[in-house]
């Protein structure tokens, strides 16, 4: 067999307006660039003990089991649910969009019974509907999507939902990878049991290390567990041992990726929570005013609009994946079409990290704009622009 020959790499430099990875931060890939420690080295048990301080501060939580799992936003949600969910055990679970979806197949995966509560996709739940759930199934864990990727929908009003779900004595899991870092979230005060996140999204950071956290009372659950959970890698009862108090090897960590989380948790920390929320609905907002002044539909009502993901409707005539196709091809820019009951209906275009910067989003309205044009759709781009300068304060 032959040596492979391979080039050097140089992946194209995209400026990343999707449903994720956003724009990495400058600061980040620095820190991705230093030396290695190991995993046990007293100084990374001190990058350890900051990352948890700085993710307690994003989650707005004062929970001591708030970790960075070592894997992509699907292994911390795969974590949350597997080691919460036991055999036997009902969980309910949202209809109003993709990831309710990939709620129910890791539910089912841990041993669980899944049941429903329903909502058409582009809308929240209504705490009515999950009270009406809860009074027919009585389940003992109620899963909701806080920031609907697949739908550009946030969800209002959680504290209504989880004052439901204790009401029945259930635990709450709160699907927070659209919304840790760009979008409002209180798991203190709104009595959130269990938050998982993905770093690549509102954070600007590399996947590899996602955000977990965990209130005593759901930890409690986990470490009284009859039965270990079915994966050895994502056992939190294990992790305690590496994340907690005794510091005793489990796995070797993602050490660069903690790094990188560690700084783009430094950002976050250094903006402030409340201004970073407060960006990223006014740079999104001058988004939203672009594709709206062009003659788009925003996909969500405003009362319901996700500032750091934007689903907007394709317009007659234009076919979705020529759109994206045509961005990456003469712009360098993503975007993203929609996902099951919205597969050709939406474009999904995020506003997260440090994406959300005025530049990029003048960039993307002028860009979509053309795109738009170039292939026949009734669109207005000038007045797209002259909206997004406007609520821009240009």
């Amino acid at each position: 067999m032959e040596n492979p020959t391979v080039g050097e790499l140089t992946p194209p430099d995209r400026t990343l307006m999707g449903p994720g990875p956003s724009e990495v931060h400058p600061r980040v890939l620095r820190a991705m660039s230093t030396p290695l420690v190991g995993h046990l080295d007293p100084s990374f048990i001190d990058i350890m003990n900051e990352v948890q301080d700085l993710l307690r501060y994003t989650f707005r939580t004062e929970n001591q089991w708030t970790i960075p799992v070592s894997g992509t936003g699907s292994a911390s949600m795969e974590a949350a649910i597997g080691n919460l969910v036991e055999p036997g055990d009902t969980m309910l679970v949202p209809t109003n969009g993709y990831f309710g979806g990939r709620m129910e197949s890791m539910a089912k995966r841990a041993g669980g019974e899944v049941v429903h509560v329903d909502a058409p996709w582009g809308e929240p739940l209504d705490p009515a509907d999950v009270q009406v759930a809860f009074e027919e199934h009585q389940p003992d864990i109620f899963g909701f999507i806080h920031a609907e990727t697949s739908t550009g929908v946030v969800q209002p009003g959680v504290s209504e939902l989880t004052n439901i779900a204790h009401d029945h004595d259930a635990y709450v899991i709160a699907d927070s990878v659209t919304s840790l870092g760009g979008v409002e979230l209180k798991v203190d005060e709104w009595d959130i049991d269990v938050a998982y996140s993905g770093p690549q999204k509102c954070l600007s950071c590399p996947p590899g290390a996602s955000p977990l956290t965990l209130n005593d009372r759901a930890m409690e659950k986990v470490l009284s567990r009859e039965q270990s959970p079915r994966s050895w890698y994502l056992d939190l009862s294990l992790l305690e041992g590496y994340w907690g108090e005794d510091r005793a090897y489990h796995h070797t960590a993602p050490i660069t990726n903690v790094y990188a989380l560690r700084e783009a948790l430094r950002l976050v920390s250094e903006e402030g929570i409340e201004s970073r929320w407060e960006r990223h609905r006014d740079v999104a907002g001058a988004l939203k005013a672009g594709v709206e002044a062009m003659g788009l539909e925003m996909n969500a009502p405003e009362e319901y609009w996700l500032p750091s993901l934007n689903a907007v409707r394709v317009p007659n005539g234009v076919t979705d994946t020529d759109i994206t196709s045509y961005l990456l091809d003469q712009y360098d820019l993503e975007i993203a079409t929609g996902l099951g009951d919205l597969d050709g209906e939406i474009f999904r275009i995020g506003c997260m990290g440090y994406s959300a910067r005025p530049e990029t989003v003048s960039y993307l309205v002028s860009a979509l704009g053309d795109a738009l044009r170039e292939h026949g759709a009734d669109v207005d781009v000038e007045a797209g622009l002259a909206a997004t300068s406007e609520a821009l304060g240009n």
